[in-house]
């Protein structure tokens, strides 16, 4: 990668003021306003891996990290690529297809999984020549293309995310298919189709005009292609009805070129809508219509394609419905947060329990900013923690143990962003195009792991504190140091040589993934789904102290949009995902291939559901749309505790994350956390007592949240309390007043830079 092209970023003008070319010397650091980032690991820090296994193109652009195919460009060994409803696996042999089928698998937590692995695969290659090392050869929002040729000879494939089908083209000669099993012919009336019926699944191959079918054996065919007509499309049947063979034949011949993902904002009605949209290549006749398959995050609740769906398949995210479309749309709400909450009354229920604990986090600040593990990760949560004690001790009028947090904070950001710390510190590996922070936690460097929760933290917690000192925060100060991981996390920019378009995000899925090289058998994953919310809080709020609207949206949309994603993957709220046999109410872990009640640490029931809860913060209202389920949850979580102790298993604390289930709890009955509230119990190391407590108090107090009513501005709340009365709330993080007006006729008169409070008359 020329030295040109890498720096050609209008974030950091300040390159280019490097001398190009090869007899430069390499930079050690590059100054970022008040910051500045390491250009190369330190000492015996590890290096970044490679990702070898692109072509030369895509070599010129940042590694794709972080995605659902991710384990192709990195990993020698061929890894499962699982699109739904279809898997794949790029071989020596060629590229395996399968439609994976449930499998329920027993644990020794006396529950179960449920597995959709890549197994039974067809095997498509080329007759007159052996494949290649198998390449990432394009990206797109949805899709990726495949190169398996080799020298001169051409033998590329298509897949994407919800697609039936794979493309293939050839530069010469024919195409071989190889079953796993004996193969039946099915009929079919076009000549062009091979319909075959392999262990008990309908598969059909697309050839082009002129075709000719040759069985070799059994378990093999020889598609004999015309002169001049090297490709073929493959797929997976719904179904062996007429109507659907001649569904999946009309649109075979639509190749999918590029997908994209676009999303608007509608601040005034809190609307996000998502458009997808696919470009085709006819490869034959006229029809330019392709057909996606669309997840239930796409089709539920959706009016639009609602009478538009046609068969679908049974896959581990739940149904998968076949749309015949160029492109659709969604719509979601955002239902909005403020940064903190205001003051508890000195009258409220436990108040004098609540300067008592006060008192106690404040001396010991200092250390709860670090109080386990040494990389970004535990220093990120140590940083929020001490935001949101910031927030209580500010909102009941202690003002100098503010300031006294408020410098802590900001002295610690700046150990770490000033680049002068021999070991913590941030590097920018420019040729991969990602940052990593040293010393590497949980892979982070290594394998280029949970990226989005660890800057998540970060962001966020600057992010808070340019509500109070903005010039301290201000790009161009350590501002600069916040953009980069911002971009690192969610650059919106394709194709950039800077970094890779949304790395963690996954725009048709709707969630993250975590795993950076995606290594292992079920694909890519993610556990902590309330963490990767907390990230997309942190852009909207670092959007919103810079006055950047489209950085706003774009956490907007990814807060809206991975919220959706959690509801129906995580959580099953609405009953269209999870298999009968699984036996929880929640999942923990999310996979390509499989979903399950576990954690990659320990198997306590505990922490298996506090992972997609923490970090509970004014944000966690997004649980409140659903109260039933979180009583639903909280009461099999004591079922799971009782199994638990009858496998002869424990934990220490055996009430560990206690604040985490109690503040979960108030968003439902915020009268009953409290009560059950033990001031003496454990809290999670990411958050305090005094946090805790307040929030409890909080919704207490202004009643739980109320996510029916919609607001014209980014930061605001609404709360009902028992007796049917709303509470308003709403911040100004910007420099003139402001008039909030609630989709229920309430206004509210912000001042700037302040939280307002309404009682409904």
């Amino acid at each position: 990668m020329s030295l040109t092209r890498r720096f050609l970023w209008t974030l950091l003008p300040a390159l280019l003021l490097l001398p190009a070319g090869p007899a430069a010397a390499q930079p050690e650091t590059l100054k970022l306003g008040a910051g500045s980032v390491s250009l190369k690991p330190r000492g015996i820090d590890p290096a970044v891996p490679r990702a070898p296994h692109r072509t030369e193109a895509m070599l010129q652009r940042a590694a794709p990290t972080n995605q659902w195919y991710s384990a192709l460009i990195f990993n020698d060994k061929p890894e499962n690529i699982y699109a739904q409803p279809l898997s794949f696996r790029a071989t020596t042999a060629g590229l395996e297809m399968a439609l994976p089928k449930k499998a329920v698998v027993p644990t020794e937590r006396r529950d179960v999984e449920i597995h959709y692995a890549h197994q039974d695969a067809l095997v498509v290659s080329p007759a007159a020549f052996e494949p290649g090392r198998a390449l990432l050869a394009g990206a797109s929002d949805w899709a990726i293309d495949i190169t398996m040729g080799r020298s001169a000879d051409r033998f590329d494939a298509t897949i994407a995310h919800g697609s039936p089908y794979a493309w293939f083209r050839i530069g010469r000669g024919d195409l071989r298919v190889r079953l796993p099993a004996a193969g039946e012919r099915l009929a079919s009336a076009d000549p062009r189709a091979l319909v075959l019926r392999v262990k008990g699944t309908p598969y059909a191959l697309f050839g082009p005009t002129g075709v000719q079918w040759e069985a070799v054996s059994a378990t093999e065919w020889l598609a004999r292609l015309p002169a001049g007509k090297g490709y073929l499309s493959a797929a997976a049947l719904p179904d062996e009805s007429a109507a659907t063979q001649a569904l999946m034949l009309r649109h075979a011949y639509a190749f999918v070129t590029d997908t994209r993902v676009d999303w608007k904002v509608d601040g005034a009605t809190g609307e996000v809508r998502t458009t997808f949209t696919a470009t085709t290549q006819p490869m034959e006749g006229s029809e330019t219509t392709p057909l996606l398959g669309l997840y239930p995050h796409h089709w539920h609740a959706n009016a639009s394609v609602a009478d538009k769906l046609g068969p679908a398949y049974d896959t581990v995210r739940g149904k998968v419905r076949l749309l015949a479309a160029g492109s659709f749309s969604t719509s979601a709400r955002y239902t909005g947060f403020v940064p903190y909450w205001p003051a508890v009354t000195d009258d409220a229920p436990r108040a004098a329990e609540l300067r008592d604990v006060m008192k106690t986090d404040l001396r010991n600040a200092r250390r709860m900013m670090l109080e386990i593990g040494q990389g970004p990760y535990w220093q990120g949560k140590g940083l929020l923690r001490l935001v949101k004690m910031l927030d209580v001790y500010e909102q009941q009028g202690d003002k100098e143990a503010s300031a006294r947090l408020l410098e802590l904070l900001k002295k610690r950001v700046e150990e770490w962003f000033s680049g002068n710390d021999r070991k913590r510190y941030f590097h920018w590996d420019q040729d991969m195009g990602t940052v990593v922070a040293y010393p590497e936690e949980y892979f982070s460097v290594v394998q280029m792991n949970d990226h989005h929760f660890h800057y998540g933290y970060w962001i966020r917690a600057v992010a808070e504190i340019a509500l109070r000192d903005p010039a301290w925060a201000a790009r161009g100060q350590w501002g600069d140091m916040v953009d980069l991981l911002v971009k690192d996390i969610a650059y919106t920019e394709r194709g950039s040589a800077a970094f890779p378009f949304l790395r963690n995000f996954d725009p048709y899925e709707g969630h993250s993934w975590a795993s950076g090289i995606g290594l292992g058998e079920h694909g890519n994953n993610q556990e902590s789904s309330s963490e990767a919310l907390n990230a997309w809080t942190g852009l909207i709020l670092w959007g919103e102290v810079n006055a950047d609207p489209a950085l706003r949206d774009l956490g907007i949309w990814l807060l809206v949009t991975e919220t959706e994603a959690v509801k129906h993957y995580w959580f099953d709220l609405h009953g269209l995902v999870f298999a009968p046999e699984y036996k929880n109410v929640d999942v923990s872990m999310v996979f390509g291939a499989k979903y399950a009640h576990n954690t990659w640490w320990i198997d306590d029931p505990r922490q298996i559901t506090g992972i997609n809860l923490l970090p509970m913060t004014t944000v966690s209202t997004y649980f409140a749309s659903h109260p039933d389920y979180i009583r639903k949850n909280l009461a099999a979580l004591v079922d799971e505790q009782k199994i638990w102790a009858d496998r002869g298993k424990k934990v220490d604390p055996p009430d560990i994350w206690q604040d985490v289930f109690a503040k979960y709890l108030a968003l439902a009955d915020p009268a009953a956390a409290l009560a059950g509230w033990n001031r003496w119990g454990a809290v999670e190391l990411g958050d305090s007592r005094t946090h805790t407590l307040h929030f409890l108090q909080s919704l207490a107090e202004l009643g739980a949240p109320d996510t029916s009513i919609t607001a014209d501005t980014t930061l605001y709340q609404v709360f009902k309390r028992a007796d049917g009365t709303r509470r308003y709330l709403a911040f100004n993080a910007g420099k003139a007043p402001i008039t909030v007006r609630f989709s229920d006729g309430r206004q509210l008169q912000v001042p700037p830079g302040q939280l307002a409070r309404s009682n409904a008359p």
